[in-house]
């Protein structure tokens, strides 16, 4: 294994540095830009089982040190993403990606992640269980330990391939989420993912996003994503891949000592195309200044 190599479920990463799910579309977009086999891998944009449209407009909302965001899932559905953009993916990645799956009820994520789970292409299955539950009066999976069980318990009896549970930051304890999803049969853990937030409009006196609240994301959760990683990495024994806030090469070398495997890269995808393939390259210079010789060794070391 070389200085940035990494493993991840059983397989091996060529680095750490993952673009993280609703940031990077389905890969092929950025290929226009670079060649994004440079990645480690990728998560692509959430799918649900059936196509969504999304939010109302305005959706996006600037803030200091960061952004807020209520997309709301937009994706074309399970099977057009099987038969149209997993194809043209293809043409240009020639890694496995990591497929992010998300649902509002049980039902949905096992009948997504069975199909999923078929493609030869996909090397990982990400549930994002901050989705609300139709069936629990919207309270997300990912707050209540029974709920994040259930749901992980139901995909991992579905599926074959390495399951990993994306975790809310909005709970009072995260530890008691991600054990619950490691008892489940997850076998690593993704966190965190956007906390809730709000703007105001002055001039209105109304919210800013249609959808009233939103996803915050960027440099401003950075501290809070470190503390929740090194909590979890210390409460589990499956490995943790950390992300919330990561901009730079220091941020992924913080993010690892916490007790990340690996890390994915969010926000920053959105303001500058070029941030995964910049902090893939300042990785070994930002090593060789702290005195680090492979980025295995640091793995949740504070």
């Amino acid at each position: 294994m070389g200085r940035l190599n990494v493993t991840l479920c059983g397989t091996e990463l060529e680095n750490p540095v993952i673009p993280a799910s609703g940031t990077f579309g389905f890969g092929y977009e950025f290929a226009e830009l670079y060649d994004i086999n440079c990645l480690g891998t990728f998560s692509f944009k959430g799918t649900t089982k059936d196509p969504r449209f999304g939010n109302p407009t305005p959706r996006i909302a600037e803030c200091a040190s960061g952004m807020l965001n209520a997309v709301g899932l937009q994706n074309p559905g399970v099977e057009a993403v099987i038969a149209e953009e997993l194809p043209k993916l293809k043409r240009v990645f020639q890694k496995p990606v990591m497929a992010n799956v998300s649902g509002f009820s049980v039902e949905d994520y096992v009948y997504t992640a069975s199909l999923l789970d078929n493609e030869e292409q996909v090397g990982w299955l990400e549930i994002n269980i901050s989705c609300p539950n139709v069936h629990g009066g919207g309270m997300s999976f990912g707050t209540d330990p029974d709920a994040a069980y259930e749901v992980i318990h139901a995909v991992r009896k579905a599926v074959k391939k390495p399951l990993i549970a994306k975790l809310s930051p909005n709970v009072t304890d995260i530890t008691a989420i991600a054990r619950a999803c490691e008892n489940a049969g997850a076998d690593a853990v993704s966190l965190i993912n956007t906390l809730l937030g709000m703007r105001i409009d002055l001039r209105t006196g109304r919210p800013v996003l249609a959808n009233t609240t939103g996803g915050l994301s960027g440099p401003a959760v950075f501290p809070v994503a470190v503390r929740m990683v090194y909590q979890v990495h210390n409460a589990v024994s499956i490995p943790v891949i950390g992300m919330g806030g990561i901009t730079k090469a220091e941020d992924v070398i913080e993010m690892m000592m916490a007790g990340a495997s690996a890390v994915e890269v969010g926000a920053a995808n959105l303001t500058d195309p070029y941030a995964c393939p910049k902090i893939i390259a300042d990785l070994p210079a930002v090593m060789d200044r702290y005195g680090i010789e492979t980025l295995t060794d640091i793995i949740g070391i504070a």
